[in-house]
């Protein structure tokens, strides 16, 4: 059975819990993210991976931050940044602020793969917005980021 269906299924039967409301939508948009990289041409690349991408700050990132930002072990995000640098979508840099560190930037082909992305995600943000009205859309961002203050242990940062 299709876990979307399984979802409503559920709901017939009791109300979701919150954390289970707030991944529903966020699977979604993972999921479409997921399709328009590969429409781009983007195939080689894991949703494991993705998710390790989109935590690469501007500057860079070293491996620890990666893996805490991931909620994944540091050996893990640093086999997928190694999976990631042989794609060509990240690379490594000495990090200015600490000569024995590296740190992880994206490279030339992630930016590509980044910028493939971003009519996708618009066209799912119009999408929720057509379903929920301007005033609900509004209300679930700034909802989203008044949690943020409390849940995003990198908002900060």
């Amino acid at each position: 059975m299709d876990a979307s269906k399984s979802d409503a299924a559920q709901t017939d039967d009791q109300e979701l819990p919150l954390g289970v409301l707030l991944f529903i939508p966020s699977r979604a948009m993972e999921a479409a993210t997921m399709e328009g990289l590969a429409r781009a041409g983007y195939t080689d690349m894991t949703v494991a991976q993705a998710r390790i991408a989109a935590r690469v700050a501007p500057g860079g990132s070293r491996v620890t931050e990666l893996a805490e930002a991931a909620h994944v072990t540091r050996q893990n995000a640093g086999f997928l940044v190694e999976q990631l640098e042989r794609a060509g979508y990240v690379e490594r840099v000495p990090d200015p602020a600490d000569g024995r560190a590296r740190l992880v930037r994206i490279a030339a082909r992630g930016h590509a793969a980044r910028a493939a992305v971003l009519p996708v995600l618009a066209e799912v943000e119009a999408q929720w917005l057509a379903h929920l009205g301007p005033q609900r859309m509004t209300q679930l961002r700034e909802t989203l980021n008044l949690l943020r203050e409390i849940t995003d242990p990198f908002l900060n940062d």
